[in-house]
């Protein structure tokens, strides 16, 4: 007699956070700079990176190569905490158009909306962007150096399996 095994759902197909990342565009370098630098710090407790402008736009007044916001990658644990703590402000709720291919993005208007951040009238108020990225264990043999290959297509993460998992997170997706 043979013994059934219980069916089990392949690990390979888990859909995991590969990295969130948070961006605030100020728009002109100097003291706001250093600001927005401090807060995306503060909320991290990693080392920001400046962005810089491609391109000079004199109606903004803004010149190539001057630094114009700030940007921090996160991933693992800290990545998952992050998102879920920007997506309470959002009220856990996302648009199908925020959506694509293993990916989404939104906006947080005001950084002291974050649970655990108190205003500082000295750093004042700050905007910011959020675009995770979601992965398939696997993934990396299409990014590394040494017998590099594609992903098949049944392995990528399509639009409607970001929306399941985002409502098993408890996001509601309109």
């Amino acid at each position: 007699m043979i013994a059934q095994t219980e069916k089990r759902e392949n690990p390979m197909r888990e859909i995991l956070i590969d990295k969130v990342v948070i961006n605030i565009g100020v728009g002109e370098s100097g003291e706001r700079h250093q600001k927005a630098m401090k807060v995306l710090e503060l909320l991290t407790g990693q080392k920001p990176v400046a962005t810089y402008a491609k391109k000079t736009i004199r109606g903004f007044g803004i010149r190539k190569g001057e630094a114009i916001g700030a940007k921090v990658t996160l991933r693992g644990e800290k990545a998952y905490k992050f998102l879920m703590d920007a997506l309470s402000v959002k009220e856990m709720k996302l648009s199908r158009r925020q959506i694509s291919d293993g990916n989404f993005s939104f906006g947080i208007e005001e950084h002291i909306d974050l649970p655990g951040v108190e205003y500082d009238p000295d750093i004042g108020i700050f905007g910011m962007d959020v675009c995770v990225s979601l992965k398939r264990r696997g993934f990396r043999v299409a990014r590394r150096r040494r017998c590099k290959s594609k992903v098949g297509s049944k392995h990528r993460i399509t639009k409607e399996e970001t929306i399941k998992w985002l409502e098993s997170l408890g996001v509601k997706v309109e």
